[in-house]
């Protein structure tokens, strides 16, 4: 888990690869059992705010056509071992390459080593950090009420004041275990765009508000969500969530924030931000605000109705039920950047004022 020290992931993995091992020599066919990482195995918890796993597992049993994956799985578990031993760090596509010395057991695409990557973690249940693995994209960004307390390369600890890059920001590193914050902000706002991050830095919405502003750019990324995981934690403070009026704002990026994925639900308690509230933009918001707007895609549609029937975050809301039929029956999707229909600082100085007014009415 996050946090945790490294060693007993270093025992798990030659327990492992021991008892792998051990049967081999017994003439019986080893075994390795991980979660299965999907929305059919997982319950919303309301009361802990996030996705956990129902228990369905898999079993990947040493056989003439599993032998290539097998091997792969025990090559990663190794290579992590070699890592958590040396106390040295490999990113995702360094992993893959690393791969190319493995022989037959080697990947053609980083898709299959991250795929081999994400089943290692399941099965250990830690998280790829651990197994010394970090990922290429960055973090997000920050600007505003914040002061981030970090250490340098020789274990100085450096204060990093997130009101003094100008028209620049604070990146989030890959690694924010060992971050510590100092606040004054009211709030958190999660902004899914990179262009609405600027307009609200350009226009300095975080001194006028009072607030932290974060940049997900897109769906955030593990290191995006918990850094404001722990900054909400230590500093007890709402977060809101401001993304594009859409099925894959509302599931991929807002969904993924507030109670995790399917796909890595043995680590959603971690990296999911149960607190966090949907401030906008809302399919009322088009209605409100007389919004431009797009007409709904093929597959948003899908997305949308898979969610009313399959999500069970949304099976549990009955405001987020509500809302989705009624993006429906409008048959369109809407981008944060249509309110500059009303001008380029309508956000700053309308739309985000009024609608804070009435938090108790962002939808769960």
């Amino acid at each position: 888990m996050p946090g945790q020290r490294t060693a007993p992931v270093g025992k798990k993995i030659v327990g492992t690869a021991g008892d792998i091992h051990s049967k081999i020599l017994k003439g019986k066919s080893p075994a390795m059992v991980t979660p299965i990482r999907s929305l059919s195995n997982v319950k919303y918890q309301a009361k802990t705010g996030y996705f956990e796993m129902l228990g369905k597992n898999k079993q990947r049993t040493l056989t003439v056509s599993t032998v290539k994956t097998f091997a792969q799985a025990l090559k990663m578990m190794s290579l992590a071992k070699q890592l958590i031993d040396s106390k040295d760090v490999a990113t995702k596509r360094e992993a893959y390459y690393i791969s190319k010395n493995w022989g037959k057991a080697g990947f053609s695409e980083q898709s299959e080593s991250d795929t081999i990557m994400d089943d290692v973690e399941a099965m250990f249940g830690v998280n790829r950090e651990q197994l010394r693995f970090t990922p290429e994209e960055k973090g997000g960004d920050v600007a505003g009420s914040l002061i981030v307390i970090d250490t340098d390369a020789k274990g100085k600890k450096i204060k990093i004041d997130c009101t003094k890059f100008g028209s620049g920001a604070y990146s989030i590193p890959t690694e924010v275990e060992n971050l510590r914050f100092q606040s004054q902000a009211k709030f958190v706002l999660a902004v899914e765009t990179a262009g609405m991050f600027q307009r609200l830095l350009k226009y300095d919405y975080w001194k006028k508000a009072r607030c932290i502003l974060i940049s997900m750019g897109g769906v955030p990324t593990r290191a995006c969500r918990r850094f404001i995981r722990r900054l909400t934690d230590q500093l007890t403070i709402p977060v809101y969530a401001f993304v594009d009026g859409d099925p894959y704002g509302y599931f991929n990026i807002y969904r993924t924030l507030k109670v995790g994925s399917g796909n890595a639900a043995h680590m959603n308690k971690f990296f999911c931000v149960p607190s966090v509230r949907f401030l906008g933009v809302t399919p009322e918001d088009i209605v409100t605000y007389k919004l431009p707007t797009h007409p709904l895609k093929e597959v948003d549609i899908k997305r949308a109705k898979d969610a009313m029937k399959n999500d069970p975050f949304v099976k549990h809301h009955k405001p987020w039920q509500k809302a989705i039929g009624q993006m429906l029956k409008m048959g369109v999707r809407v981008e944060q950047q249509a309110f500059a229909k009303h001008g380029l600082n309508f956000v700053v100085n309308k739309y985000l004022p009024s609608k804070l007014k009435n938090p108790s009415k962002f939808l769960p």
